[in-house]
């Protein structure tokens, strides 16, 4: 794994060996590597070299062409099947819903890589990734000085996110999400594998991971509104933008956090 030099990095032929804190290779006094002044560390020239051909992803990709998909071959269908009236069918009815999700999805996906744009030069973000083995993807990555942020857009126009807490004196307390009065469980569900999954690809020296789920246009009051649900945060595009920033920062290495995510997570 490459790393690309930062403010507080300066390469130099070393007084003393010492040993490189990211492949573990002795580094003898008198060889070029860098020196990390923040953590008083060093890096080898080989892991010190610039990341060059990180594939950021493109918002909404896949879920754009599973949509262009459906609908196209609904629309060879209806006119294999309807030869002289198919135009006039695909004129006077709408996609069935299921294929409108697709659409709508990446449309919520687009919107939420706009925003994350005002995040400062320090965060790195990926988008639509892959999870191998799976079918299933991750909208967004945000990695920055405040940690890991595993995303999840969703677009559900004018539906409000709500917590729901069970409890009573003898049964645990019992979180779930309601949208629009509807159980939002398994999207809690999906956000938090997709959590596991960016954490153990790390390892045990992880940074912070945090999994959120953003509504984008959804019914939000004017006071309050977001929430969090089993440890998955629940809120909109202008106050996740305002959480990422504002939070204490955790660790320096985000281009090499950067690179490993973007290589073990391949754009969907």
């Amino acid at each position: 794994m490459t790393l690309e030099l930062g403010p507080d990095d300066k390469r130099m032929r070393l007084r003393y060996a010492g040993t490189c804190r990211l492949c573990t290779r002795h580094i003898s006094a008198g060889e070029e590597a860098v020196y990390e002044r923040g953590s008083k560390t060093v890096r080898c020239i080989d892991c010190a070299a610039e990341v060059t051909g990180v594939d950021r992803g493109e918002a909404g990709a896949s879920a754009r062409r599973e949509y262009e998909h459906r609908r196209d071959n609904r629309e060879q269908r209806i006119r294999t099947d309807h030869p002289k009236l198919g135009g006039l069918i695909l004129a006077l009815t709408d996609d069935p819903q299921s294929t409108k999700a697709w659409e709508r999805g990446a449309v919520g996906e687009e919107l939420l890589a706009r925003r994350l744009t005002c995040l400062p030069d320090s965060f790195r973000v990926l988008h639509d990734r892959r999870i191998r083995g799976t079918r299933a993807n991750i909208d967004h990555i945000v990695i920055g000085p405040t940690g890991i942020w595993v995303i999840d857009a969703k677009r559900y126009l004018g539906k409000r996110p709500a917590l729901r807490v069970e409890s009573g004196i003898i049964r645990p307390r019992v979180e779930s999400l309601r949208i629009g009065g509807r159980d939002g469980t398994k999207l809690v569900q999906g956000v938090q594998s997709q959590v596991e999954r960016v954490t153990a690809t790390l390892g045990e020296a992880a940074p912070p991971v945090t999994g959120v789920l953003c509504f984008i246009e959804a019914d939000w009051p004017l006071i309050g509104g977001s929430f969090s649900v089993d440890g998955v945060h629940v809120l909109w595009p202008r106050l996740l933008v305002q959480r990422m920033t504002d939070a204490p920062p955790r660790f320096t290495d985000v281009d090499l956090i950067h690179a490993q995510l973007a290589s073990a997570f391949p754009s969907a």
